[in-house]
Formats: structure tokens, sequence, C-alpha cells
């Protein structure tokens, strides 16, 4: 999902690319993605882009008469600056901005559709989207404190909700959380103020570095290849491969929909952190450290390329339910 870094850059070239441009055409050859009916999408055309912003992740382009339209991208949804009439991209295509000198084009590379775009009237009900999560660029160390410890959750979990923590996702907070060198199951009461102000300190950093570097790339052009893994990023999407700080392979582990990539070295004091289902599963031969990691790898390598010392020969299985052959 587009997180902070991604929606300020999107900001910025669409702010630049529509702005006093007049909405001339609509094309919705997916009718889902539209979540509101009063006032209608149609409503739009014929009305100036005034401005665009971040509303958490959310994308919002502000037209004249008060008329809003509020985008958010989800995982796989990405916006796409195209020449005049443009043709959809097949399935991907969900809506078709038109302007007299290009097309705004919002596609969403998934089956799920849960990419959305909302159309509403005045500043009270455009308010309605805010998730209520603090800004950590306006924050201060005690307020940032507060909403860390105002319920008990993981670290990793605080960064990512939207009503705690704005604008934050799955691929950022693994990067904060490496660079404050915090496990991110570290629970959010067990935080001193110290260790708080600290952990601002590296998202601010985080963020701000990132942010500079996707503008940097994107220039006076359109983020056109927006992704959560990149390969300057140092735990993200880094499984296996080793840390840029110390040089440990890279960990994860995976819960619901999501994961998290950490270093076990610089952020858990060389703990392996284990997943609910596999911690159950193994529970006390889940290995604590990399050396007990590396050494149930070694023997797993030894049993694959031959039989453990002293295990029966028991030949090759056929197929379910066969008798064992010889291979």
């Amino acid at each position: 999902m587009p997180e902070l870094p991604d929606i300020t850059i999107y900001v910025e070239r669409l702010a630049a690319t529509l702005g006093g441009h007049t909405l001339t055409g609509l094309r919705i050859p997916s009718p889902f993605v539209v979540r509101t009916f009063d006032p209608p999408v149609t409503a739009l055309l014929g009305h100036v882009v005034r401005g665009v912003a971040r509303l958490g992740k959310r994308l919002v382009l502000r037209f004249d008469d008060e008329l809003y339209a509020v985008i958010h991208l989800m995982i796989a949804g990405r916006l796409r600056w195209k020449p005049p009439g443009a043709a959809m991209p097949g399935k991907l295509g969900l809506v078709a901005f038109d302007f007299a000198d290009g097309a705004l084009i919002f596609t969403e590379a998934s089956k799920k559709k849960r990419a959305s775009l909302h159309v509403v009237r005045g500043a009270a009900a455009l308010a309605d989207f805010d998730r209520g999560g603090l800004d950590l660029f306006t924050a201060t160390p005690d307020s940032f404190l507060a909403a860390l410890t105002a319920e008990n959750h993981t670290i990793k979990r605080a960064l990512t909700d939207p009503t705690i923590i704005d604008g934050v996702g799955n691929a950022y907070s693994d990067e904060i959380l490496h660079r404050a060198a915090v496990s991110p199951f570290k629970q959010t009461r067990t935080f001193t103020a110290a260790e708080a102000a600290a952990l601002l300190a590296a998202a601010r950093a985080c963020l701000t570095e990132w942010t500079e570097r996707l503008r940097a790339e994107v220039g006076a052009g359109f983020p056109d290849e927006v992704t959560a893994f990149r390969p300057e990023m140092a735990v993200h999407g880094k499984y296996g491969q080793p840390c840029p700080r110390c040089g440990a392979p890279v960990q994860r582990i995976k819960y619901a929909d999501n994961e998290a990539n950490y270093c076990a070295p610089c952020q858990t004091g060389g703990k392996l952190l284990a997943d609910r289902g596999l911690s159950r599963l193994l529970k006390a031969d889940w290995p604590k450290t990399l050396d007990q990691l590396e050494e149930r790898r070694a023997q797993a390598r030894a049993v694959v390329g031959g039989a453990a010392p002293g295990a029966p020969d028991t030949g090759t299985l056929s197929g379910p339910g066969k008798k064992p052959r010889r291979p």
C-alpha cells in the first residue's frame, strides 16, 4: 500500500499536473469503485481542480463548488498520467479522469477490488475520512508517547494503525523500527519517554529520507513506479539478505495478510521471533537464536542429502496410500 512518502509525492505531482485544470470527462468501466451516490460522481464534470491533499493514506482532489474526490489506493491501486483519451488498461482500469491535456487513470492490480473513490461536498463530509492518527511531523515526544501508550499493542501494530499513527504502513514501519533498533513485538506500554522520543526521531528521519529520495527519482515527471519493495530498503522485503548494519540475515514473521521483517541482532538482542502458528506447532523446538536456526537448517540439509543417522531405509512413496518403492 502506498504510504506517507509515496502519497506525498503523488500529492505534489498531482497538484503540479492538475491544478487549475477542468475535468472534462469521466470513464468508469468498474462502477463498484465509486462508493458514494450523493453527490453523484458526475457532479465533478466541468469543475476545476483547486488543490490536492493527503488525508492519511488517501488522496483528496479538491474541486470548486466544495466538491472533493477522495481516492483510496489500498494495496494494489495506482495512478497513471497518460496522454489525452488514453485507453483504459484492460481489467486493471477503474476510473479515467479526463482533462484537456491528459488523462489521470486509476488502476488496481488485484482481484479483491479494495480501492475506492468517494465524492463528497463540504469540509464536514471530508472530515469523516480522517481516521484520527497522530501526524509524526507535528507530534511532540509527549504526544507521541501518549498515543503509543493509550492502549497496549505491539509497536508494529501501533505504527500501522491509522487511528494511532497517520500515514505509516507495513513497509515503512519495518524500516522505522530497524532504524530505531526496536523489536516489532515490543509492547507500547513498555516504552519510556526516552525510547519514544528516539523512535519518533527515527520515524521522522526515515520518512523524510524516503520522501526526498522519491522526489528526486520522479523529478518533474509522474510517479508511475510506486512499490513497497525497493532495493535500498534495509529490511522490508529483504528476508534472508544481509542486514546493512550488521550483516546478519534479515528475518520475517508472517501473520494474517501481513508480515514483519527485522534483524535479530540489531532489534531483538539476537532472539528470533515466532509467529503464533509456528510457535504453537513447534513449541519448545522453536529456535531461539540465529545460531540455533542455522543448526536446524544444517540438520535439515543433512536429512535431505541423505538418511538421518540411524533412520530406517523406507524408500520413496509413489503416491498416497501406496507401498514404498525403491528410487
